[in-house]
């Protein structure tokens, strides 16, 4: 049904773009001691990864993974597929399976209809339904701002776990969604997209990355994340940082959707978008002649995003056409060196 309520008008931020910045969360995790060591612990905090994974029995592990957001477009149930797309994706981008998930949801629940979170509910379900993940509970709390998301848990085989922590020199960048989203959601809310662009960014974000991440099993694949709030560059950085090797990105190749630029050279570049930008400066090299909305676009706050995967350069070609015959809109955006370990260069 449509609801008379901008849901994007709830809130001063949307979507991923609501995270804590990079900056300022490294110097509240630099705080914590460090946690207890365990061996079954796969993946934890140490590489700023997507999710946990930790190793049941020498077949099994568990992926594990939260996240949760303000709407990030208006209609309710397009806010629920959404989020429950982003947080799915956390787990494709480990090679795992996902099996099962918790609704999350704050809502004002005696101000606004209370169909618009059925609805939320709805779309997040229908979602989940696609991805062959079954809903098994969730908590709810009564919240002024809306928001919403899901924890998923997911399956995988220790021995076939990807990370952002293993990429290799010569491998090969491939990006399987375009960027922009934040750029274009921030146009959203001030109501400079037609109705044909809202339908296009929201297809993107609702887009599941379960056919980039089953690909993935098919080749030599040394790494993965999925690209979110800290912008292409900023999981790149992680990536770079995590496997002690250096980026190469070929910005004029990395995909970039319609009227971008555009719109955010006049001036719906949210404030997540140029904190990634600022987080990054001593990490990521430009071209002189670079213009700054360019380097805005590359480290815009994404919503779920597709996956950055590093491949080893012989598969690089053939899994970029399955990619593309499987209707994924991917392509190659970079390389790994040996060189500037821990840094992009931006050619």
């Amino acid at each position: 049904m449509d609801h008379p309520i901008k849901l994007t008008a709830l809130s001063s931020k949307g979507g991923c773009g609501c995270k804590i910045g990079p900056q300022d969360l490294k110097e509240v995790l630099h705080t914590l001691p460090p946690a207890a060591l365990n061996p079954d612990l796969l993946v934890g905090l140490d590489t700023s990864d997507d999710a946990g994974v930790y190793r049941l029995n020498a077949n099994t592990a568990l992926v594990q993974t939260v996240d949760f957001f303000t709407p990030i477009v208006n209609h309710p149930y397009d806010f629920g597929q959404v989020a429950a797309a982003n947080a799915i994706s956390d787990v494709y981008a480990m090679g795992g399976k996902p099996i099962t998930a918790l609704n999350i949801v704050a809502f004002p629940i005696s101000t606004l209809d209370k169909q618009i979170l059925a609805d939320i509910l709805r779309g997040a379900g229908d979602k989940l339904k696609e991805a062959n993940v079954t809903l098994v509970g969730g908590h709810s709390i009564d919240d002024q701002e809306p928001k919403f998301g899901l924890a998923v848990t997911g399956v995988v085989h220790p021995d076939k776990v990807k990370t952002n922590a293993g990429a290799k020199p010569g491998d090969k960048l491939i990006l399987t969604k375009p960027i922009g989203v934040g750029i274009l959601t921030s146009s959203l809310k001030k109501d400079l997209l037609a109705e044909d662009e809202i339908k296009r960014v929201t297809n993107v974000m609702t887009t599941l990355n379960k056919t980039a991440s089953e690909t993935m099993e098919s080749y030599n694949v040394h790494a993965s994340t999925d690209v979110t709030g800290f912008g292409l560059l900023g999981h790149a950085s992680e990536m770079a940082a995590g496997s002690d090797v250096g980026l190469t990105i070929y910005h004029k190749q990395v995909p970039i959707l319609p009227r971008v630029k555009e719109l955010a050279t006049s001036g719906a570049v949210p404030g997540g978008s140029k904190n990634n930008f600022a987080h990054l400066k001593d990490i990521v090299t430009y071209p002189a002649n670079m213009d700054q909305v360019d380097k805005w676009i590359l480290c815009d706050a994404v919503t779920s995003g597709g996956l950055l995967i590093a491949v080893h350069e012989d598969d690089a070609e053939p899994m970029l056409s399955d990619l593309q015959d499987k209707g994924v809109e991917a392509r190659m955006i970079g390389e790994i060196t040996a060189e500037y370990q821990g840094k992009i260069i931006v050619e």
